[in-house]
């Protein structure tokens, strides 16, 4: 077997949380970024959050290279250009069709030897991989947020995938300094999430109960479970809405009922309240955070 292709350019397709955050964590390694997105008030937002967060970490002495050069390595756009990339990742929002659409031109604009990657959580990869004409290189690499300061990365196998892509995933994130978590078979949620979700459920229906409350049982889970946050401060970050779409997408392709959405969350997404990005959610955040 031929030397694999080393990743030297990417482009990322979302430049919301994800997106950025991926950008971000591929240029601090040293690699050549396009940020792609339809709009561009969310680029120049998502650019801004790379900056200030680049900056966190050179004032702390945790990168590599200057601040400067690092930001140097990413080019946003709101043009669907990928000719001279290695992989392409779509990062756009946990919409099927929407995804589709992406892959389908992504196929048409990257050259036929790169690589094509989907951060979705929830979506199966074969269902994307076949609306290309290069199935067998078309991979899932699922990272979890905030992506500059979280480990781990999913590396899912389609039904197509070659053993050469999987390979390719798994270099790449080793490249960028991240744990690949290999998941040998393309069920909705993976690996982690499926485990994750199903103790958010758990939370939410004893918090419906009033057996504990919201703040005790994000206490519970940093102090006796040694977790950096509790499920219901996860899940503000999150995003409720990005939750819900994933349970009911796990729901849907399984019928495994422990993944149906509780009442309490359903309405909350209903009304609005969606985490920290609408200033409430299982919390209330004043402008100060």
């Amino acid at each position: 077997m031929g030397k694999r292709m080393e990743i030297k350019k990417i482009f990322v397709v979302g430049a919301g949380t994800m997106g950025s955050g991926i950008a971000q964590v591929c240029a601090q390694a040293g690699l050549e970024v396009v940020l792609n997105d339809v709009s561009q008030d969310v680029l120049d937002q998502g650019f801004r959050g790379i900056a200030w967060s680049v900056g966190k970490l050179a004032e702390k002495g945790k990168l590599a290279d200057t601040k400067e050069t690092v930001l140097r390595r990413i080019e946003i756009s709101t043009d669907f250009h990928a000719t001279d990339v290695d992989l392409a990742i779509e990062a756009v929002f946990e919409d099927l069709d929407l995804k589709r659409e992406v892959f389908k031109r992504l196929d048409t604009i990257c050259p036929t030897s790169a690589y094509i990657a989907t951060n979705t959580s929830t979506i199966p990869i074969t269902k994307l991989a076949q609306v290309t004409g290069r199935p067998e290189k078309v991979i899932g690499i699922h990272f979890f947020n905030p992506v500059p300061m979280m480990d781990a990365v999913e590396v899912i196998s389609g039904l197509n995938t070659s053993e050469e892509t999987m390979r390719v995933g798994l270099d790449f994130v080793a490249q960028i300094g991240k744990e690949a978590i290999r998941v040998e078979t393309d069920i909705p949620g993976f690996l982690l999430n499926r485990i994750n979700l199903i103790g958010y459920v758990e939370a939410i229906r004893l918090l419906e109960q009033g057996i504990g409350t919201v703040e005790d049982i994000d206490k519970g889970f940093r102090l006796a479970f040694g977790r950096r946050m509790g499920p219901f401060e996860t899940g503000d970050l999150v995003g409720l809405d990005v939750s819900y779409k994933g349970l009911m997408a796990i729901y849907q392709e399984s019928k495994d009922i422990r993944y149906f959405p509780p009442m309490l969350l359903r309405r909350k997404v209903d009304a609005g309240q969606l985490g920290r990005k609408t200033s409430r959610g299982w919390y209330q955040y004043e402008p100060k955070g």
